[in-house]
């Protein structure tokens, strides 16, 4: 396994999510593609994405077939470099938690429509699945439930 995925999956641990690091030959770099290495709903895919609020980063966990109306939300995109450095991740391995230093994060209420999703382990290539209540209960405290 990555050294990343790795550091991803004990980080993971620590939070208290039992989950099992997969290392897949395809990129799990979009939605699309991370639903099709491991079979299943583009919906099941929870995009990690980094956002900027003034001058903070935020985490967006986001189902893979919705969008963050970012408008709405008082955030626009963090640059690639912006996202590396608020969590230590290069985008397209971005994990929901377990950053190098915890974000407020904001949670697409739409994943509850699943018992279980799949997110980016720290590589454009790892993954784990998750109970989506689990994952939930593991992310930062003040963790915001909201239409995205």
């Amino acid at each position: 396994m990555h050294p990343t995925a790795a550091r991803v999956q004990e980080r993971l641990q620590e939070r208290g999510l039992e989950v099992d690091v997969q290392v897949l030959p395809g990129s799990t770099r979009t939605a699309a593609e991370a639903a099709a290495a491991v079979g299943c709903e583009v919906g099941q895919i929870v995009k990690s994405l980094v956002f900027v609020r003034g001058d903070e980063p935020v985490m967006v966990l986001c189902a893979g077939d919705r969008r963050v109306a970012a408008d709405r939300l008082g955030l626009r995109s963090a640059s690639a470099d912006e996202a590396r450095q608020a969590t230590g991740f290069a985008i397209g391995g971005v994990p929901p938690l377990g950053h190098d230093r915890e974000l407020p994060t904001i949670v697409d209420e739409s994943l509850r429509r699943f018992a279980t999703v799949w997110a980016a382990a720290g590589t454009p290539h790892a993954v784990f699945e998750v109970e989506t209540e689990a994952l939930i209960a593991a992310l930062p405290r003040g963790a915001a439930i909201s239409a995205v």
